[in-house]
């Protein structure tokens, strides 16, 4: 009966220790499993911050394709282009200065585009030099102005 009290007492032992390290152990995998989920949690809010101000920054850009369109729908057939550069305007945020060369068969059609360009409001500020005018045909010229963007 005492060897028997005895084992009793190594089992009871030994079960109170192996329940006390699987606790131990289920404590430290919800640790481990909590720390892995915050760490993912932070990733997944850095992205989300990351991806915020991309969108904000890519919000801010103005479409410059419109502007592209807009000023390759007033340019009559006999114009073709050879450079066309946007800048921003430093003063006036929502404008852009626009300077282009190109190549007009008549100054009756560069006329036209002068005219295309001063009847929409978009275009301010039309600069032709006077050097565009001289020759009546077989023209390269230069043109600056403002656009706006929105």
């Amino acid at each position: 009966a005492a060897l028997a009290a005895v084992l009793f007492s190594i089992d009871t032992y030994i079960s109170g220790r192996a329940d006390y390290y699987k606790t131990l152990a289920d404590c430290e995998v919800r640790k481990f499993e909590t720390l892995e989920f915050q760490n993912i949690e932070k990733e997944i809010s850095a992205a989300n911050e990351e991806l915020a101000r991309l969108v904000a920054f890519y919000e801010k850009q103005p479409l410059i394709a419109p502007i592209f369109k807009k000023i390759s729908e007033i340019v009559p057939e006999e114009i073709y282009l050879n450079s066309l550069s946007l800048n921003p305007n430093k003063d006036k945020k929502d404008r852009f200065q626009v300077s282009m060369t190109g190549h007009s068969e008549t100054r009756e059609a560069l006329l036209e585009f002068k005219k295309n360009l001063e009847s929409d409001l978009i275009f301010q500020g039309i600069y032709f030099p006077p050097s565009d005018w001289v020759k009546p045909s077989d023209i390269n010229f230069s043109a600056s102005f403002e656009i706006s963007h929105d």
